[in-house]
């Protein structure tokens, strides 16, 4: 029977950090396993759970969090309850918080390898971490950005950001207007050196599965091309499916899509490889 258990890491000074740990059997020497969401996203979106129970079969310690500034909160996990740290979120403190959770783990799952999973802003962040620690010994990308400063807005937009120091999104499944605060750009500018993907991946030294949809509407496949471009060491996965991998939130059906289902699959292949 596979076990998920639920835990909430202390990050002093900070939001604490929500998380769940699944495995089959027990979790002793298993490689582990952390993913981490993307933009508008969570640890129990869509089919994440499913991915979750698949690598356990697969004899992997599966490690999910919600980052801490995510929208999400410890006692309402799901959607984005507290807008106030949407609003204060920073590529800066999703950086720190993955760090946080590789603390963690090298102390709780001690002498175990340690591999991540990056989906779509996720992806950026796990990028950035395994090019800057080598504590992670291998990493895969999923539909992951290739870069953050493109995103954001220019010109008079910009100066109409920091004029009224916040700008807002719609989230078209919640109807939510989640606030960015202008200190979300700020801290860009301050650290662009440590949040400069391209400049991160090139400094990879562990085996690296860029895994992209070629009909991916958020992302689009010129960003993984851009990863394998600067990674010349990597391997790239290609498949005609869209962000997500043809699934969504929620996701009540109890199997995977089967373009998740061909991910994880090759996903797991590079992993024990």
């Amino acid at each position: 029977m596979i076990s998920q258990n639920q835990i909430v890491i202390k990050n002093i000074g900070k939001k604490s950090i929500l998380a769940d740990v699944s495995f089959l059997g027990n979790a002793t020497n298993k490689p582990v396993v952390i993913f981490c969401h993307g933009y508008k996203g969570f640890k129990d979106w869509g089919a994440w759970n499913l991915v979750a129970d698949y690598f356990a079969k697969e004899g992997f310690v599966f490690f999910k969090f919600n980052f801490s500034h995510n929208g999400g909160s410890i006692e309402i996990p799901i959607d984005f309850p507290d807008e106030d740290a949407f609003g204060k979120n920073t590529y800066s403190l999703e950086l720190d918080d993955l760090n946080q959770v590789l603390n963690y783990v090298e102390l709780n799952f001690a002498g175990s390898q340690i591999y991540v999973i990056g989906h779509s802003r996720g992806g950026g962040i796990a990028t950035l971490v395994t090019g800057q620690d080598q504590r992670i010994a291998k990493l895969a990308t999923w539909a992951a950005v290739s870069d953050f400063e493109s995103r954001f807005p220019k010109g008079q937009e910009l100066a109409l950001w920091k004029k009224n120091g916040v700008r807002h999104v719609i989230n078209g499944r919640t109807k939510q207007s989640l606030p960015h605060n202008y200190s979300f750009y700020e801290d860009f500018v301050k650290n662009k050196s440590r949040l400069t993907i391209s400049k991160w991946c090139k400094e990879i030294k562990v085996p690296h599965l860029i895994v992209h949809g070629e009909l991916d509407e958020a992302v689009p496949l010129s960003e993984a091309k851009e990863l394998q471009k600067v990674n010349s060491g990597s391997k790239v996965f290609f498949l005609e499916t869209n962000h997500t991998f043809n699934t969504k939130h929620p996701w009540n059906k109890q199997v995977l899509s089967n373009d998740l289902e061909i991910v994880c699959s090759e996903t797991c292949l590079f992993f024990k490889d």
